[in-house]
């Protein structure tokens, strides 16, 4: 199966801004899917929560 990925936009912490990147979807312990990925302004990491599972 492949890795699921997802485009869009995140909020970067570190630059105040929001970035286009696109990251690796994960699901949490709790069932929530989030989508992470790196600033390509900085290369903070970056959270997107996408809702259920």
């Amino acid at each position: 199966m492949a890795e699921e990925t997802w485009s869009g936009e995140f909020y970067c912490v570190k630059c105040k801004a929001k970035r286009e990147a696109t990251g690796r979807v994960e699901v949490s312990e709790k069932g929530t899917k989030m989508a992470k990925g790196k600033c390509p302004e900085c290369g903070t990491n970056l959270n997107r929560i996408l809702g259920k599972a």
